[in-house]
């Protein structure tokens, strides 16, 4: 497969389960009693900033196997170590963005917590071959 494809298909898993899980935190902030507009805020900020982060690793991490593949070995890496510092200050410096207009910040942050079993998740119903 294309790794243009690819990277635009696992995205697209993870902002599809970004939003499910969003979706399901809200139901709960509700059943407690305590949703608000700045749980939503927080929710949407949250699933913003993963995909966004999630697909800008994806594309480093594709470009840096294209230079590897190439012979490049030591640039891909210093690309990817590049690309994990800036996306960590950008997250950053969003979390303080989302805090200071008054986003919840369970909501904001529980999002970046949802990637990982949605991938683990994703991973288990993969067909073979893909």
């Amino acid at each position: 497969m294309d790794s243009r494809k690819l990277v635009l298909k696992e995205t697209a898993v993870i902002a599809i389960g970004e939003v499910l899980c969003s979706a399901a935190m809200i139901g709960v902030f509700a059943l407690l009693g305590q949703f608000s507009l700045a749980v939503l805020l927080g929710a949407l900020a949250g699933c913003l900033i993963m995909t966004v982060n999630y697909f800008f690793m994806a594309v480093t991490v594709s470009l840096a196997a294209d230079r590897a593949a190439r012979g490049d070995v030591e640039q891909g890496k210093k690309m990817i170590q590049l690309s994990s510092t800036v996306r960590l200050l950008v997250m950053g410096g969003a979390l303080a963005l989302g805090i200071f207009l008054g986003a919840n910040v369970i909501a904001l942050v529980l999002p970046l917590a949802f990637a990982r079993p949605i991938l683990m998740l994703a991973e288990f119903f993969r067909k073979k071959g893909d």
